[in-house]
């Protein structure tokens, strides 16, 4: 049985409202994250979703250590973080789309700087083989204030690999990649995981990307853990599917039928989808035929990932 190489327990950041000179107060503080337990186990990929402002960001800097946490506990190992940040940030490692590098420095040098921070035993080796990985062995003297977006987002991960990580902390690691390195990332990041059992937080606002490389889901809202399943188990807690009908005769009597029973349906030209439970579209059919309702093409379109995240997020705007 895998071992748990993150335990988050009880965690919680307040952040203190703005002191006014006017009022001689503080203003109302801010729980940015309420209370929140989960773990990971190794060589698990866990994806840490909500819509903006729900906490993620806040937990992962807390993982990291540059925030600082207002109660909880936070297991690397085993080990509690507070009393050995340094051995466990050796182990672990963190990449972002936003994370910001020397522009003036290339990029070898960018990481010969990680490397001897992280002590990595044959930097050079270690630096020329993720290069490569990454299709970025072309780039190694260039200045990083000539790279795109993309390029540097490769750098980030390239760096975040350097210290052979046993935990890693990705946030919106594929972001302004081409979908072809994007796919290219991914299918490296799932064989480090299968190959060394690396264990991943992963955040992303590409439900698709997040289905295929996470085990499981930990959904935030308003600071708070409201669910944690597999992504299909997720998916499955919508009830309502897409059904595409393309109307050849009878699309008006359909957008009566339909709203006279209660679905949501939408018209585009000849394209009508009705939001339905999947239970009830053998019977919708049927009686779309009595009523002499043609349509040439049909589909059903299951729940999705996305469709959960969406349901989630307007559910939390209420």
């Amino acid at each position: 049985m895998n071992k748990v190489v993150l335990e988050v327990k009880n965690l919680t950041k307040i952040f203190s409202g703005a002191f006014s000179l006017k009022k001689m107060k503080r203003g109302k503080s801010t729980v940015a994250v309420d209370n929140i337990s989960f773990n990971i186990k190794e060589g698990e990929i866990v994806g840490l979703l909500g819509a903006n402002g729900a906490g993620k960001t806040t937990t992962t800097q807390m993982l990291l250590g540059t925030t600082e946490k207002t109660t909880g506990k936070i297991k690397f190992f085993g080990k509690d973080f507070d009393k050995h940040r340094q051995s466990i940030l050796q182990e672990i490692n963190y990449a972002s789309a936003y994370t910001q590098l020397p522009k003036q420095m290339t990029v070898y040098e960018n990481l010969l700087v990680y490397a001897k921070m992280y002590q990595v035993e044959n930097p050079k080796k270690r630096i020329e083989m993720l290069l490569e990985q990454f299709e970025m062995v072309d780039y190694r003297n260039k200045d990083v204030k000539s790279l795109s977006a993309g390029q540097v987002t490769r750098i980030i991960l390239t760096k975040s690999f350097i210290n052979f990580p046993r935990v890693l902390l990705l946030d919106e690691p594929t972001a302004s990649l081409d979908p072809d390195i994007a796919t290219s990332v991914r299918k490296f990041l799932l064989k480090q995981q299968q190959k060394y059992g690396v264990a991943m937080l992963f955040t992303s606002h590409n439900m698709a990307e997040v289905a295929e490389m996470c085990d499981r889901v930990v959904f935030l809202r308003k600071g708070k853990v409201v669910a944690e399943d597999t992504p299909e188990g997720l998916a499955k807690t919508i009830k309502h599917c897409s059904l595409r009908l393309l109307v050849g005769d009878g699309l008006k009597r359909l957008k009566v039928f339909a709203e006279g029973r209660g679905y949501q349906i939408k018209v585009k030209a000849r394209e009508a989808e009705i939001m339905i439970k999947e239970e009830e579209v053998a019977s919708f059919l049927n009686k779309l035929a009595k009523h002499d309702i043609k349509y040439s093409e049909i589909s059903i379109d299951k729940p999705t990932l996305e469709d959960y995240f969406l349901q989630m997020s307007d559910e939390g705007k209420k």
